[in-house]
C-alpha cells in the first residue's frame, strides 16, 4: 500500500559531471540486458521515451530512478548490493534503489522493488524528487531523476527482511551518526548516489 503527497521542485545533487558522453554504439563495457529491461529516459522537454537499461548507462542518458528508505527511529535500513550486479556491486547503499520500466507508475515500481529485492513491502510516502549525476565504474554513468520514497516503522521487528541474493548480499540497520562517521572513514564502501545523499540530508530529514 502506497501513501502520496505533493512533491517539491526538483532538487540537483550532482556529483562528477561529464557533459560529453559521445560513445561508439558498437563498444559497450557491458552486453545489453537479456530478456531487455526498457526503462524512461527523459527528454529535454520532460517527456519519457523507451531505452534499454544499460544502453542508458553507458551513454550517460537521462533517466528515471527511484530509491527507499525504510527508518526506524534514529537507525536507517542498508543493503549491500550483490557482488555480481552491473555496477556498484558489493557496496553499500541506502534500502532499495532501482528504475520504474517504461510507462510504469514510480510509486507502483517503488512497492514492486522493495519486494522484489528484500521480500516485504510497507506503506510508502513519496517526498522528494532529486537529480544526481555520477561515474558508477564499469564504464557506466548514472544520471538520473530520482524519487525518493520513505517508511517509518515503529520496531525492526515490523520488518521481515527477505532478503534476494542476486539482489543483495547483506543488510543491517545502522544509526544515522555511524552512517555518517563510516562514510567519512570509508567512503569507497558505499554507492555514489549514497555518499550524495548523506552529504546533503545528513539526518534524511528529505
Amino acid at each position: 500500500m502506497l501513501q502520496s503527497i505533493s512533491l517539491p521542485k526538483v532538487l540537483q545533487l550532482v556529483e562528477d559531471v561529464e557533459t560529453n558522453r559521445a560513445l561508439d554504439d558498437e563498444v559497450w563495457p557491458l552486453p545489453p540486458t537479456n530478456p531487455a529491461i526498457t526503462i524512461s529516459g527523459i527528454n529535454p522537454d520532460g517527456s519519457h521515451f523507451p531505452i534499454e537499461k544499460i544502453e542508458a548507462h553507458v551513454k550517460g542518458l537521462h533517466h528515471q530512478a527511484l530509491s527507499i528508505f525504510v527508518l526506524c527511529g534514529d537507525e536507517l535500513l542498508i543493503q549491500q548490493r550483490a557482488s555480481e550486479k552491473y555496477h556498484c556491486g558489493g557496496l553499500w547503499a541506502n534500502t532499495c534503489c532501482s528504475h520504474p520500466h517504461f510507462g510504469e507508475d514510480v510509486a507502483a515500481a517503488a512497492d514492486r522493488r522493495l519486494q522484489e529485492e528484500l521480500g516485504f513491502q510497507l506503506p510508502l510516502e513519496q517526498r522528494l524528487i532529486v537529480e544526481y549525476s555520477a561515474d558508477v565504474g564499469n564504464g557506466l554513468w548514472e544520471r538520473e531523476r530520482v524519487h525518493m520514497f520513505r517508511a517509518d516503522v515503529r520496531s525492526k521487528t515490523d520488518v521481515k527482511v527477505l532478503a534476494n541474493p542476486s539482489e543483495v548480499e547483506a543488510f543491517h540497520w545502522v544509526s544515522r551518526a555511524e552512517l555518517r562517521n563510516e562514510i567519512e572513514r570509508s567512503p569507497h564502501r558505499f554507492t555514489p548516489w549514497f555518499r550524495i545523499y548523506v552529504k546533503e540530508y545528513p539526518e534524511l530529514n528529505f
